[in-house]
């Protein structure tokens, strides 16, 4: 998107000669592809040099990929890589507002509260020259999807009959086959490959890509259950089922699908006939 769209147009402040313009790192990937290539250096947060940069803004890496609001990757980019113009433009206090209620759930998730230096008096209201928020437009133009809650993991399931699985499909609206596996990485964070394939729907409203998605964004949501499905470096996986109940991705229960799992494979296949009772 444009960020000029954004733009509440008012006075900003003048950042003066002592900031540099560099480009993005490819480490913050989450400030790629967001209408600008270049960052001024100093940053918003106070961020000096950019291996600090890279360091500090790796631990909100991991927010902006649940996808928790439609502008946290505009709102956290704006304050560690600022777009390259000749004053520092802030996000509105509205955006902070917007992106904290919807974020700082997963965040608690993640056992952090939302952090003083992202305290949303500090920013300008939206009157001034600010990152306005656009959620009203976003929800007109967009399909508001269901989010995952941050819930309690549902036991692995390693043990059971195609016919009880088939009677757990009956209650539910979605089974998503999921292979994980932990990436090696630089920071202490925990990154992880996830590959995720749809194997029945029955929730009308949305569609195959759409469950995925929310399915990546719930493992992410709940890393501590995905933690917990990825023990080692190898690839593992699962079956996870669950409702979406009032615009709330449940998970409730989980499959290990191991490589001679008949009864995983024989519930799939005969899902597409079965009757529910």
């Amino acid at each position: 998107f444009a960020v000029s769209g954004f733009l509440r147009v008012a006075t900003g402040f003048d950042i003066g000669l002592s900031t540099k313009c560099v480009v993005i790192p490819k480490e913050m990937d989450m400030c790629h592809k967001i209408g600008y290539s270049e960052m001024r250096l100093p940053n918003l947060m106070g961020h000096t040099s950019m291996a600090e940069v890279i360091l500090k803004s790796s631990t909100w890496q991991h927010l902006a990929h649940t996808d928790c609001h439609p502008h946290v990757r505009t709102f956290l980019c704006s304050l560690f890589a600022p777009i390259c113009l000749d004053t520092f433009i802030h996000p509105c206090r509205s955006m902070c507002v917007a992106v904290r209620d919807s974020c700082a759930p997963v965040l608690a998730c993640h056992g952090h509260p939302w952090p003083e230096s992202l305290d949303c008096d500090r920013f300008p209201a939206d009157e001034d020259m600010c990152l306005a928020s656009l959620t009203k437009e976003y929800k007109y133009l967009h399909k508001v999807l269901p989010k995952p809650a941050c819930q309690t993991c549902p036991a692995v399931e390693e043990f059971f009959t195609h016919k009880r699985v088939l009677e757990v499909f009956c209650d539910s609206n979605f089974a998503v086959k999921v292979k994980l596996s932990k990436k090696r990485t630089v920071f202490s964070d925990q990154e992880y490959n996830i590959e995720s394939q749809v194997e029945f729907i029955t929730q009308g409203s949305l569609l195959p890509y759409e469950t995925q998605s929310m399915i990546q964004q719930w493992l992410l949501v709940n890393e501590k259950c995905t933690q917990r499905m990825t023990s080692t470096h190898r690839p593992m996986v699962y079956l996870l089922v669950g409702n979406v109940e009032e615009g709330i991705i449940l998970v409730n229960q989980v499959y290990r699908w191991q490589r001679r799992d008949s009864q995983l494979t024989l519930a799939t296949q005969k899902w597409r006939y079965h009757k529910c009772l």
